[in-house]
C-alpha cells in the first residue's frame, strides 16, 4: 500500500471524526428542534406570529442590506432603484411588527399562489416526460402540491392565523428528527480505526 492511497483512504475518516465525537451534542439539537416543534403545534397561532415576525426580520436586514448596497452604486438611476427598494423591504418588514396577524393573511395567500402554481408546472413536466418511468411520480408530487395550494386558498383568510405556525412546527419536527437520527447514526459507526501507514 502507497502512502498516497493511505492518504486518500483515511480522508473520509477525518472528516467524520470530530461529528462522532459530537454525536451527543447533534442528538440533543435535534431533540430540541422536536421539542419546539411540538410546542409551535400545539400554539399554531403563536407560532404563526412567531415566523411572521422572523420573515419582518429578514425583510428588514434585506432592506438594510440594499440600502448600503445603492450607496456602492455610482449611476444615479440604479442608485435610486436599490434605494427605493430597500427603504420599501424596510417598511414591509415594519409593517409585519405592525399588524402580524394581516401579514400572515398575505403570506398564506402567497403561499397558497405558490403551490399552486408549481403544482401547476409539475403536472406539465410529467405529461411531458411521459416517456420516462419516473413521470407518474412527478405527476402525484404535482398534484399533492396543487390540491395543497387550492385547499389553502379555499380556506383563506381563515387558516391564515394557523397554517404558517402549523408549516413552522412540522418542519421543526423533520429537521429534529434528521439531526437526531444523524447523530445516533454516528454513534453506533463508532470511531474509524485508524490503519498503519506502510512506506
Amino acid at each position: 500500500m502507497t502512502l498516497s492511497s493511505t492518504n486518500v483512504q483515511e480522508k473520509p475518516g477525518s472528516d467524520i471524526e470530530p461529528l462522532r465525537a459530537k454525536w451527543g451534542w447533534i442528538v440533543a439539537l435535534g431533540a430540541t428542534f422536536v421539542f419546539v416543534g411540538f410546542v409551535a403545534l400545539g400554539s399554531v397561532v403563536m407560532a404563526t406570529v412567531a415566523s411572521v415576525l422572523m420573515v419582518g426580520v429578514m425583510m428588514i436586514v434585506a432592506g438594510v442590506a440594499e440600502v448600503i448596497h445603492a450607496f456602492q452604486i455610482k449611476t444615479w438611476g440604479k442608485f435610486l432603484l436599490w434605494a427605493v427598494l430597500g427603504v420599501l423591504y424596510i417598511l414591509a418588514g415594519f409593517a409585519t411588527f405592525e399588524n402580524p396577524l394581516f401579514a400572515a393573511a398575505l403570506l398564506t395567500l402567497v403561499l397558497g399562489g405558490t403551490l399552486i402554481a408549481s403544482g401547476i408546472m409539475r403536472l406539465v413536466l410529467a405529461f411531458s416526460m411521459t416517456r420516462e418511468r419516473s413521470w407518474l411520480w412527478v405527476a402525484i408530487s404535482g398534484l399533492i402540491t396543487l390540491l395543497l395550494g387550492l385547499i389553502i386558498i379555499a380556506r383563506w383568510p381563515t387558516n391564515s392565523v394557523y397554517i404558517l405556525g402549523m408549516l413552522l412546527g412540522i418542519d421543526l419536527i423533520l429537521a429534529g428528527t434528521g439531526w437526531i437520527g444523524l447523530g445516533l447514526a454516528l454513534h453506533r459507526r463508532g470511531p474509524t480505526p485508524i490503519q498503519p501507514r506502510t512506506e
